[in-house]
């Protein structure tokens, strides 16, 4: 009997040692204890940061960036990098608003909606196009759409801030919640959240997410072995400009404002570096879009927390630089050690 007990207990212990070992290999694993460890540090230094209108400013504050940095992460894991992204958060709103506003054209926002976002695809497209086809660096191609974008918005903006136009029906599904659902977050935190496990499903389930990391781990090796990587770059770059421009319109409905120069490249850096955070490398090849929106919320977290401990704002650059060069370092090393063999 005390034999069998004890072969229980084993097994017992055996499985939460597999439990917890699966779980640390995962690349989610040390950032997620990261973010643990900053809310309960922050908990403790003030508990403000866990009472509902705190939670709903930091979930708000995620929300866009974490859809960027979807989109982002497709892009680095095959090799290529977007900076333009920033700009079509602006532009796609802008375009809303110059579609469906009564002074301008009147469309129904649920025309004005889709053509912003298929504008973003074809912004996406466009420098694919050129990155894979003119073989412009993909830090050049976007660098120059990023002004391009900015000049386009102002003019449809006429430089200044507008009202964006809506409905209680569109309000209800793209901006805030009624108050009678009585939920700390608003409906744009579930929208970037169904959208990180969707693009996060793709990449780990399917034959487009496979071909995303063999495009950027071995470019040559995948296109001899039949992987239009051509294809891949490009469809990467649409999905992150079309993610970009609906995250736009849904902040900008929230807000129920547009600003030209919203989002921009604050915006583009801080989902890269959210990206980069949670486990992406800048090199290709791997890459977790979870892992990006943990980043992301470590970064949120971390400007939160020391806005409510009283530190100042300079701080969180300074933490954030910090963050970025640590988790390359980490990135770099355990790449070399898995080119060497010594860890799985």
């Amino acid at each position: 009997m005390a034999v069998a007990q004890a072969t229980t207990n084993e097994r017992r212990a055996s499985l939460g040692w597999r439990v917890a070992g699966a779980f640390l290999r995962r690349r989610e694993a040390s950032i997620f204890i990261v973010a643990v460890g900053l809310t309960v540090f922050f908990y403790i230094k003030n508990p403000v940061f866990l009472e509902g209108d705190n939670i709903k400013n930091i979930a708000e504050s995620m929300a866009p960036v974490a859809m960027v940095a979807a989109g982002e992460v497709m892009l680095l894991i095959c090799g290529e990098i977007d900076l333009a992204v920033g700009r079509v958060f602006a532009l796609a709103p802008a375009l809303v608003w110059w579609l469906c506003d009564v002074d301008k054209h009147g469309l129904s926002l649920w025309i004005g909606v889709p053509i912003a976002l298929l504008v973003s695809a074809a912004v996406g497209l466009t420098s694919g196009v050129i990155t894979t086809f003119l073989r412009v660096p993909s830090f050049i191609t976007t660098l120059g759409m990023l002004f391009f974008l900015n000049g386009i918005t102002l003019h449809l903006t006429d430089g200044s801030q507008q009202f964006m136009p809506g409905g209680s029906a569109f309000q209800n599904v793209f901006g805030s919640q009624p108050e009678s659902y009585k939920l700390w977050l608003n409906s744009e935190f579930y929208w970037a959240l169904g959208l990180v496990l969707l693009v996060q499903g793709i990449l780990t389930w399917t034959r487009w997410g496979l071909w995303t990391f063999a495009t950027g781990g071995n470019l040559v090796g995948a296109a001899e072995s039949g992987v239009n990587v051509r294809a891949i770059k490009i469809g990467n770059f649409v999905l992150a400009n079309v993610l970009a421009g609906f995250a736009g319109i849904l902040d900008s409905t929230r807000v129920t404002t547009i600003v030209p120069l919203q989002g921009g490249p604050d915006l583009m850096f801080l989902a890269v570096a959210g990206a980069v955070i949670g486990g992406t490398s800048l090199f290709g090849g791997t890459g977790t879009v979870i892992g990006s929106f943990i980043g992301v919320g470590v970064l949120v977290i971390l400007r939160t927390g020391l806005n409510i401990i009283g530190v100042s704002a300079f701080t969180f650059d300074f933490i954030t630089g910090l963050a970025i060069l640590a988790a390359m370092i980490i990135n770099v090393q355990l790449t070399r050690l898995r080119n060497l063999g010594k860890l799985q």
